[in-house]
């Protein structure tokens, strides 16, 4: 066997391995074996590759099933930290995650102009703000993951954002030149649904689509598995699916674009009007609908409407085994889903009808930046030169 075929498969090995350790609070030695089905030499000296790369640590004596006490061992959650910066319209979310995922610090910033020019020095300002929250470690920052509400392709460029009218922007040059780190740059639904993936709704599930609501609408999408990005990596833009053919012109340059009649924009704009006012806040919308306000509610029926029509397309298309919506405006008026569950039984095939749940996102407004963040701890784990590059 050639040398870097030894070495790949001991890398191999290494990463079977730690899959395990990172799924289990604590297992054996002898345990792992059984489970990866690698013998003992094996599992003894990957371990302690892993036990000297500070990735696992020993904790004490397990029970014993008549021999010797076996050793058990963790997955090292705190080796290392990463951060993941969801960029949108008006806000930018930083989070501090550990190698576990577990939230240990996040920001909040909302924002007025979201050219790429005023941004900037705020993203760098809020990164350095949440990278000092960081405790002592062995690898410190492993990198930055940014979601984009907007048009990211396989090298990573954010290519167009329809809302905040980015064009070839190159954020992750910008943070690579200011962060001595890995950088990782995504759609933020890919992001969001990726966070689910590993931490929410969608643990579990082979097949599932995660729907970002907000200024626009977002598709991140998992098939078997794996987070499906299409061959340059758009897929997931059915905020700009016509659903009506000679509606209003979008940003995107399409007509008639789903995101203008069921994004939270919409709402908030058509409120607006019927409410003859310049703006209005999700604060002043949940507390009109405890009072059994006709217009708001109306308007709500309406964005329900709306998103089922769009949603009954998606299940028709992926018949997916669970949708997972994430709107702030849903999450604190969760009444929308009975007109969107309505719209949805009234137009999908009885055959595919019960094939599929709607839930509300489990990691709410954090699921994009912890998606962003556990792409970077993937990155890490799985195939940094660092662990890897013998």
């Amino acid at each position: 066997m050639h040398i870097a075929d030894q070495s790949f498969i001991k890398n191999q090995n290494q990463r079977v391995i730690l899959n395990e350790l990172m799924k289990h609070e604590q297992i054996s030695r002898a345990k792992l074996a059984k489970i990866t089905k690698l013998n003992k030499a094996t599992i003894s000296s990957q371990v302690s590759f892993l036990i000297e790369k500070k990735l696992v640590k020993e904790v004490g004596t397990g029970l014993s099933s008549g021999g010797r006490k076996p050793v058990m061992l963790v997955f090292n959650e705190k080796a290392g930290y990463a951060i993941g910066v969801d960029i949108g319209v008006t806000y930018i979310l930083t989070v501090l995650t550990d190698l576990d995922g577990n939230m240990i610090y996040s920001d909040y910033c909302e924002i007025e102009d979201p050219s790429f020019e005023m941004i900037k020095p705020v993203i760098i300002e809020r990164i350095r703000l949440v990278a000092s929250k960081v405790s002592s470690s062995p690898y410190g920052i492993i990198g930055i993951g940014a979601g984009v509400h907007g048009f990211v392709d396989m090298q990573q460029n954010v290519l167009f954002t329809p809302n905040s009218g980015w064009r070839d922007v190159d954020l992750k040059g910008l943070l690579q030149t200011h962060f001595d780190c890995p950088v990782l740059v995504d759609n933020e639904a890919n992001a969001g649904a990726y966070g689910e993936k590993l931490f929410g709704i969608l643990k579990g599930c082979k097949n599932g689509i995660y729907v970002s609501i907000g200024i626009g609408i977002g598709l991140g999408i998992i098939v078997n598995d794996e987070l499906y990005r299409g061959k340059e990596g758009f897929s997931g833009e059915m905020g700009h699916m016509s659903i009506d053919f000679n509606g209003r012109q979008c940003g995107c340059g399409n007509k008639g674009c789903w995101e203008l009649y069921a994004s939270e924009k919409a709402f908030y704009d058509q409120l607006c009007l019927v409410k003859n006012k310049r703006r209005i806040t999700l604060e002043e919308v949940t507390n009109w609908v405890k009072e059994n306000d006709g217009e708001t509610l109306r308007e709500l029926d309406k964005l329900g409407y709306f998103l089922g029509i769009g949603l009954t397309n998606i299940i028709n298309t992926f018949n997916p085994e669970a949708i997972v919506l994430r709107s702030n405006l849903i999450q604190e008026n969760p009444t929308i889903l009975n007109s969107i569950q309505s719209t949805i039984a009234s137009r999908v095939s009885k055959y595919v009808r019960q094939n599929h749940r709607i839930y509300l996102s489990q990691l709410h407004r954090n699921a994009t930046a912890v998606g962003a963040a556990a792409f970077i701890v993937h990155h890490f784990l799985m195939e940094s030169e660092e662990l890897y590059g013998n």
